[in-house]
């Protein structure tokens, strides 16, 4: 075989691998793009159904309260319908949704509730995927038991130093398990694969299940 022959083989051997290299390299990007959006699919419906439980609820005993509940929640919507729509959003954003979040529980009753959120940000105006961290603290109120108070708690602490965020959920656990729907809310998996994807080598997630359930996620938002 010629120099000039061999030299053509090569450079085509050399642009088919890179082709198939980008050609793969597409198909990750596409497939990590499809399952983001089904897993943000998940989360609206669920937010809704779960803020409308709450509504109807206060408007079986306080219509006051009911209104208030109503415009904390079109706070809310207009988060998970236009914010979240974008890549990435500012800390601040996702502590509001959040802090509107405990505000629309707490008006289920006029006792109070074993709830505490620290707020130790330095800078909330860190950027972060939307709903990344409220699906922790739905899960805590779920299965915390907090609704029959006694015991029972959710415990929420947000830290920033630099580029760094730590988050920090822990609930109690009932004696008696409890007896939760299967729509409450979109699972600490879809939470996981969500993390996997947009952070693969930015976070890491600890989550201890004793007489607490606790989890701790670190993560580097430069």
């Amino acid at each position: 075989m010629s120099i000039t022959c061999l030299t053509a083989v090569i450079v085509e051997t050399f642009t088919l691998a890179q082709q198939k290299q980008k050609s793969e390299a597409l198909a990750r990007v596409a497939l990590k793009e499809s399952e983001l959006k089904f897993l943000k699919m998940q989360i609206n419906p669920h937010f809704l159904f779960n803020s409308l439980n709450n509504i109807y609820a206060l408007s079986v005993t306080n219509s006051q309260k009911t209104q208030e509940g109503i415009n904390t929640l079109s706070l809310m919507l207009r988060y998970v319908l236009y914010d979240c729509e974008q890549p990435k959003i500012q800390l601040k954003k996702e502590l509001e949704y959040i802090r509107h979040f405990i505000t629309l529980f707490k008006l289920k009753s006029s006792e109070s509730y074993n709830i505490v959120l620290n707020d130790d940000t330095e800078n909330d105006s860190l950027m972060i995927a939307p709903m990344l961290l409220v699906p922790f603290i739905e899960n805590a109120f779920k299965h915390s038991g907090i609704e029959k108070r006694g015991e029972s708690f959710v415990s929420i602490r947000i830290l920033t130093k630099g580029q760094e965020l730590e988050f920090t959920v822990e609930n109690s656990l009932p004696k008696v398990q409890l007896v939760t729907d299967s729509q409450g809310g979109i699972g600490l998996e879809n939470v996981k694969k969500r993390l996997d994807l947009l952070y693969p080598e930015n976070h890491y997630l600890h989550i201890v299940k004793e007489d607490t359930f606790k989890i701790r996620l670190r993560m580097n938002l430069a």
